[in-house]
């Protein structure tokens, strides 16, 4: 346990020192975060048919219900927050369901 209070006593005391110096000597970055998309119906709609899901298999991928997948796709709701992120990331990446298989086809 001591070395681990020493390590970050060492960084706190690097940080004050750097904050106190008149020249930066610790490297700084600027972060920057994507606003969330706002999807209208046909986009919702598009980026489903694109991964040949049905709704109700789509809101299971998603985590949402299959009547909020409707709402969606009729225009009386849109997607916000993470289900936006994620329609987000599965039009950027066209693998993403491959690559993240939540569901799986059970073959009879």
């Amino acid at each position: 346990m001591g070395s681990v209070y020493e390590s970050i006593m060492a960084g706190l005391n690097e940080a004050v020192e750097d904050a106190k110096s008149k020249e930066s000597k610790l490297t700084r970055s600027r972060v920057t975060v994507i606003p969330v998309k706002e999807y209208q119906a046909e986009e919702v709609k598009r980026i489903r048919k694109s991964t040949g899901m049905s709704q109700k298999t789509f809101a299971s991928y998603i985590g949402v219900s299959d009547k909020t997948i409707e709402a969606w796709e009729a225009g009386t709701n849109h997607p916000s927050g993470a289900a936006s992120r994620i329609l987000s990331m599965m039009e950027m990446n066209k693998n993403l369901i491959e690559e993240f298989p939540f569901v799986k086809a059970i073959e009879n």
